[in-house]
């Protein structure tokens, strides 16, 4: 959910165009749509704003998301550009800032030799493209101001007018369908798109717009069920790994209409289908009440493994100040012959999303009337969609649902006063985190609770990006190979495996601890015509997984593989993993000679430094890639 790197929904073209015309798919018909997440998309100037005791000005087209320049020297001119106004979203009186165009507002965030790097988001996918021989005119990036909340989207930019726009002209353009990529809060995206569409065209035409305009959708990293870290940025801020203090970034995050796009929410809970309401007559304004069934009742954490907040209230308010802090309130406690303990609260994902937590601390911090009032205008009365519901699987012919595993997640906070003034009122005093299938504190001690079968990215929580296994059907195939190049030595199947609906998959397989496997979940049977495969990536981070080059080999050779008019299967061989590309050959020490013998040989060219990068490919990528047909 960080800056640049998180984040994303991404229609990609990528994989399919290749080499030089040699392939027998008609791939050059392919193409995809790049739509990133939060805070992965430059925002610029788009006024001029006189910074004083500071030479460093705004000007109309100046960055503003990311200049770490003005950020460290104007901090509070850089601020006006950033923040919104918390009720209605207009820009500060004095700077507006708007969503840069084109893939360089995607690839580097704060373009420079120091900085680039270290802000690159989708330029290691666009080489991967070039390299590959994908034609410039199949990218097509659609950044947005991803501090608005779906609907000012609409309302302010017409945003998803633009997005179906740009489906139509990449159909006529290519003459073929897209391939949506996405990663993090573009996927929260691409969901409200998809539920706009569903009013702006004829219902008779909603399934085949989609057949003709959309081919495959990649979902990566994506908060299915919400995001914890979302609630940190909430109370005590989040500073993206920028050099301002969390106060400040609290502050900020918190005029975002975004800011609860990722809140955690039950997965018992639903609202009325709007689509339904609509074309049968009914209010469409009375679709976003909360219904929840009774596992919601008998579930102590809304089917999350644990409270996501835990927090200290004082038992009375101090002083005559709105917002006492807590050394006044403990005074004042004291001093009417209290005992002067503050009482701790738990909240669940659902008291969260609905509100009950805002309620509950209202006298205690200023920000909660703001942000009630923006879930609820901006969410629970959203006239197209209440995002904080659980979604079913989009009716797309080709879906794949991709996250990392594994790793330690932030999956509950406890808070308590801090005793400073806003925006520094709370203090995180734990963490409980997610690991191995345990719940532990940030101490280290084990904490109870309803744990998954393993750990998340890292970022958000294992329930929440798993939630799309609910999308398989009752028989699943289940391979698990290593990341890797491998021989097939490893390759573990094991097929129709019975699954239940809302019930976690757990493969009874082997784990090697110094290998890094993908488990692959596949289910083409289920709906006539239609594909959903889950990809589980060992310790694949939420933020860096968009970079990894085993992602991208394995997309590319997917998308190969459906355009093949030979393919054999319904999904691409997980027998062997090969080296595609230079880069996959390296020298074996060992061995003295270049790995993968039968693919790779050592071929010096002028500019080599080091062994490695003279083992080059014998063949070429269309003879190797005959071999995942």
């Amino acid at each position: 959910m960080r800056g640049g790197h998180v984040c994303i929904v991404v229609s990609f073209l990528l994989l399919l165009a290749s080499v030089s015309g040699e392939f027998a798919g008609d791939y050059s018909k392919l193409s995809g749509i790049i739509i990133p997440g939060f805070a992965s998309t430059q925002l610029r100037a788009w006024s001029i704003l006189d910074c004083p005791y500071s030479p460093l000005d705004f000007n109309p087209l100046d960055l503003v998301w990311l200049d770490t320049t003005k950020l460290l020297s104007a901090v509070n001119c850089w601020l006006k550009c950033m923040m919104l106004d918390p009720y209605n979203q207009t820009d500060h009186r004095e700077c507006k800032s708007r969503p840069d165009s084109g893939l360089s507002a995607i690839t580097e965030l704060d373009p420079g030799y120091i900085t680039g790097p270290l802000s690159s988001v989708w330029k290691e996918w666009v080489k991967w493209c070039i390299e590959f021989g994908i034609e410039a005119n199949a990218i097509i990036a659609v950044p947005y101001d991803w501090r608005l909340s779906p609907s000012k989207l609409e309302e302010r930019d017409l945003y998803f007018h633009k997005l179906k726009l740009t489906f139509e002209t990449a159909l006529k353009l290519r003459g073929g369908p897209s391939i949506v990529f996405a990663h993090s809060l573009g996927n929260n995206v691409f969901r409200y798109f998809l539920e706009w569409l569903k009013l702006e065209i004829a219902p008779k035409e909603y399934l085949r717009w989609l057949d003709n305009h959309i081919h495959a959708y990649f979902a990566v990293g994506a908060p299915l069920l919400g995001a914890i870290e979302t609630v940190k940025a909430t109370l005590s801020g989040a500073t993206f790994g920028l050099p301002v203090s969390e106060g400040t970034a609290r502050l900020m995050f918190n005029t975002f209409g975004s800011s609860m796009w990722m809140l955690p929410f039950s997965k018992y809970c639903t609202t009325d289908n709007v689509y339904g309401r609509h074309f049968s007559g009914g209010d469409r304004k009375n679709h976003h009440a909360y219904h929840c069934d009774e596992h919601e009742l008998q579930s102590n954490y809304s089917g999350w493994p644990t409270n996501i907040i835990n927090i200290e209230v004082p038992s009375i308010r101090g002083g005559d100040k709105a917002y006492p802090s807590f050394v006044e309130i403990a005074q004042a406690n004291l001093s009417g012959m209290e005992c002067g303990f503050p009482t701790q609260l738990s909240f669940s994902a659902r008291e969260v999303s609905d509100g009950t937590f805002f309620k509950a601390i209202k006298d205690y911090d200023p920000d909660s009337e703001r942000l009630l009032y923006l879930l609820q205008k901006s969410y629970h009365a959203d006239p197209i969609l209440n995002p904080l519901t659980p979604w079913e699987r989009p009716p797309l012919k080709n879906i794949f649902c991709i996250y990392g595993i594994d790793s330690k997640t932030e999956v509950g906070y406890y808070f308590a006063p801090s005793g400073k003034p806003y925006p520094d009122n709370w203090i995180i005093t734990d963490v409980i985190y997610e690991i191995e299938g345990s719940l532990y504190s940030r101490s280290g001690n084990l904490v109870e609770g309803n744990p998954g079968a393993t750990s998340g990215d890292e970022t958000v929580p294992y329930n929440s990006l798993s939630w799309c296994k609910n999308w398989l059907g009752p028989k699943v195939n289940i391979t698990r190979t290593p990341q890797s190049e491998h021989d097939g030595s490893d390759v573990q199947v094991h097929r129709n495996i019975e699954h239940q609906h809302g019930e976690d998959i757990i493969p009874n397989m082997t784990r090697l601890p110094t290998v890094k496997y993908i488990t692959y979940y596949e289910d083409s049977e289920s709906l006539p015509g239609k594909r959903t495969a889950v990809w589980e990536l060992d310790k694949a981070n939420h933020r860096n997984i968009v970079r990894s080059p085993v992602l991208m080999r394995e997309l590319w050779l997917e998308m190969w593989h459906d355009i093949h008019p030979d393919k054999k299967s319904n999904f691409v061989t997980k027998a062997k993993r090969g080296p595609l590309r230079d880069e996959d050959c390296y020298w074996d020490y060992g061995k003295a000679r270049c790995a993968w013998p039968e693919h790779c040989e050592y071929r010096y060219l002028f500019g080599d430094v080091h062994l490695g990068q003279s083992c080059r490919l014998k063949n070429s990528t269309y003879d190797l890639l005959s071999h995942y047909v």
